[in-house]
């Protein structure tokens, strides 16, 4: 059992039960996936750019991503429909955990001039999404093999009824919200 698992059951659940006055183990939020997205507009020029992507997303995550297809044909960024422009993996379960796990112990403080992630970015269903600038955060990405620095999209889905149960649980799991 990992280390945030064990987190939740031991401190998590009791917090949240007595915040919230939850009866049955049923109501309790919980995370239920984290879907990494790596968008690659370039891709449509250089098809190399998006097996890069790819590459990178596999080593941060430890899963083989899938590679997304534009919905519709789009002239201005020179898109056709069924074009692949990016990539995403969805963790859950032993994965999801230890992608977290990392995700806060490791990378996030390896982010330069970090005062904390917006506690203001959920999407009113208990989701939240955390957008990242550049891949070379994660130590899993070596410097000198990077092809072009890209962001990712980061979406923590949770089983939450509200934001302000969302952010209570990822609190507990030790995300760094700014005050």
């Amino acid at each position: 059992m990992n280390r945030l698992q064990e987190k939740y059951s031991k401190e998590i659940v009791p917090s949240l039960r007595e915040k919230y006055g939850y009866k049955s183990v049923m109501e309790l939020p919980k995370l239920d996936k984290i879907v990494v997205n790596m968008g690659v507009g370039d891709a449509t020029s250089n098809s190399k750019l998006l097996d890069a992507a790819v590459a990178d997303l596999e080593a941060i995550t430890g899963q083989k991503p899938v590679v997304t297809k534009a919905k519709k044909a789009i002239a201005g960024f020179k898109v056709r429909e069924g074009h692949p422009i990016g990539c995403k993996v969805t963790l859950r379960g032993e994965n999801m955990y230890n992608f977290l796990d990392k995700l806060i112990s490791i990378t996030l403080p390896r982010v330069r001039d970090f005062r904390g992630i917006n506690p203001k970015s959920f999407d009113g269903r208990g989701n939240y999404t955390l957008g990242l600038t550049e891949q070379l955060i994660f130590s899993e990405i070596e410097y000198d093999n990077v092809v072009k620095v890209r962001g990712m999209d980061i979406v923590f889905v949770t089983t939450a009824n509200t934001n302000e149960e969302a952010l209570d649980l990822l609190k507990g799991f030790g995300m760094p919200f700014k005050k």
